[in-house]
């Protein structure tokens, strides 16, 4: 039963359906060092999960749209060139954003994102750009922060992104 809960509560969180609330209190009770209750850590680890997977897809669409804005068009050996993995894995996994909707291609041309390939993209782009600015505002360098942006962008909340950016905006206006 927990294994089921924690499944379709993580999926739904991660689809938008279900909103993550911005006061965890409500969800665990104030900090502490004992363990959460079981079902509420396993509903954590299985949006780590979630998170996970989509961060493939994410990648993928995000480096999709930006070969195409950069060089007009976007190739799968550029993609796995670019991600460091092999052609057939860039193709396994390029065929992923197919049937999920995200990219259409066409023989001899390339791949393209669909209008929901492109909104993901963005969205992805948005968070990565969030990241970088926090943690240049914290003192990481460039590189670093380029770096570690590059893992963190999927696994963030929203209440941590939205929290990310009132702090930044914050700190802003301080100056």
């Amino acid at each position: 039963m927990v294994r089921w809960m924690v499944f379709w509560g993580a999926a739904l969180v991660a689809r938008g359906k279900l909103p993550v609330t911005q006061d965890a209190d409500e969800i665990v009770g104030a900090y502490s060092d004992e363990m959460p209750a079981e079902p509420t850590q396993a509903l954590r680890f299985g949006q780590a999960r979630i998170a996970r997977s989509a961060a493939l897809v994410e990648d993928y669409a995000e480096l999709i749209a930006d070969l195409l804005a950069s060089q007009g068009e976007a190739r799968s050996t550029d993609v796995a060139k670019r991600l460091g993995v092999t052609h057939p894995t860039a193709i396994k996994n390029i065929a992923r954003l197919k049937r999920e909707g995200l990219a259409t291609s066409k023989p001899y041309r390339g791949i393209f994102l669909t209008e929901s390939g492109q909104e993901l993209a963005h969205r992805v782009r948005a968070r990565h750009r969030l990241m970088v600015e926090l943690l240049l505002a914290i003192g990481v360098p460039l590189e670093a922060a380029e770096a570690d942006a590059e893992g963190m962008e999927h696994y963030a909340s929203a209440a941590t992104l939205e929290a990310f950016a009132a702090f930044l905006a914050q700190r802003k206006s301080s100056f």
